[in-house]
């Protein structure tokens, strides 16, 4: 399972809880889109992912987001690109990319999938020629429900859902790979 979780905004922690703290846990990829905060919170989230799989290296994917410490800036960058179970990632935090930056950023990248954070609202759109998905914050939602996403390699591409710290599915979606 890949988790993709965004907009952390802690400061001495991971402050993963529910559903949430299991996907981490359980994950064999987790893509963080941004906005830990302090690289406390970033060791954090980088000790929890994968801690409970069988795999026997997980990875933890992340970007710095608007609101990183330069400490955290001089260790992820503002863009990366991850190929896992034959799909392609574009992952950015999105506070510098409008929908049409987006777009041909993850044209240019060859990507199936586009994952950004900042808005805080949790949400996927296919309606554009790569598909985004935006985790929402799972610790920091704001207006927005708190969640985080949980997609499932497939033969022809990913199964997603957007789901709740809670365990609550309320939105699922498929990415088709080609």
């Amino acid at each position: 399972m890949i988790t993709v979780v965004s907009d952390t905004h802690g400061t001495d922690g991971h402050r993963l809880t529910g559903r949430t703290r299991e996907a981490v846990r359980r994950a064999d990829l987790v893509v963080h889109a941004g906005d830990f905060t302090t690289e406390t919170v970033l060791d954090a989230v980088e000790a929890a992912a994968g801690a409970e799989t069988d795999t026997a290296d997980p990875e933890l994917v992340a970007v710095h987001g608007n609101n990183a410490t330069p400490a955290v800036r001089e260790r992820l960058p503002a863009t990366r690109v991850v190929d896992h179970a034959g799909t392609r990632f574009v992952v950015v935090h999105g506070h510098g990319h409008d929908a049409t930056a987006l777009s041909l950023l993850a044209r240019q990248e060859g990507a199936d999938l586009a994952v950004v954070g900042h808005s805080h609202e949790p949400d996927f759109r296919a309606d554009g020629p790569v598909p985004v998905l935006n985790p929402g914050s799972y610790a920091d939602p704001r207006w927005y429900r708190p969640a985080h996403a949980e997609l499932d390699p497939t033969e022809t591409g990913l199964d997603g859902r957007l789901v709740l710290p809670g365990g609550e599915v309320f939105r699922e979606f498929s990415v088709t790979v080609e």
